[in-house]
């Protein structure tokens, strides 16, 4: 398997024990700006806590494992 994956894998166990919903972007032309990007929502409330974009997405895995360990420090 992809460690790419695995590690998105486990921030998406590590999202949903904080409440959140790892989302990854559908977009499947590798030239559009939030490609292979993430963003986290919050699935009670259906909005979008973290993002990089304005679209929504934009976040790649370091800044979402960032993001969901900086409570930790």
């Amino acid at each position: 398997m992809d460690p790419d994956k695995i590690r998105e894998n486990r921030l998406r166990r590590m999202a949903d024990r904080q409440g959140l919903r790892l989302v990854k972007s559908r977009r499947r032309d590798p030239r559009a700006l939030d490609y292979g990007t993430y963003m986290l929502t919050d699935p009670c409330t259906n909005t979008v806590v973290a993002w990089g974009l304005q679209s929504g997405y934009g976040l790649s895995l370091d800044e979402v494992e960032a993001r969901l360990t900086e409570d930790d420090e």
